[in-house]
């Protein structure tokens, strides 16, 4: 077994991508053999599967909220009015502040 401790940086990667290589390699080699060995049995009770492989992951396209409130004193103080109100705009309400005054 190699002691790690004792390897560069650069080796530990150049392992570390190995490893992750054999182990893609291995999966996929596994995965084949379920597929095989789940038509075999399909086929055995004359069943026909069908199985759709999805590689891709899917992507989740958010939409972007504009800004809604900006704090009069510091621009780099926003709220696009979901979620929890800032502390920020909150205080301001408090010291008796309209949330109309702060509106983008």
């Amino acid at each position: 077994m190699t002691d790690f401790e004792n390897l560069s940086e650069s080796e530990l990667q150049t392992v570390l991508e190995s490893v992750e290589k054999v182990l893609k390699s291995k999966q996929a080699n596994k995965r084949k053999d379920v597929i095989a060995k789940i038509r075999d049995l399909a086929a055995s009770i004359n069943v026909t599967v069908e199985i759709h492989e999805n590689d891709k992951k899917s992507v989740r396209k958010g939409v972007t909220v504009a800004v809604k409130y900006r704090h009069p004193d510091d621009p780099e103080k926003t709220w696009k009015g979901r979620g929890v109100m800032p502390t920020w705009l909150q205080t301001l309400i408090n010291e008796g502040h309209d949330r109309s005054e702060f509106e983008v």
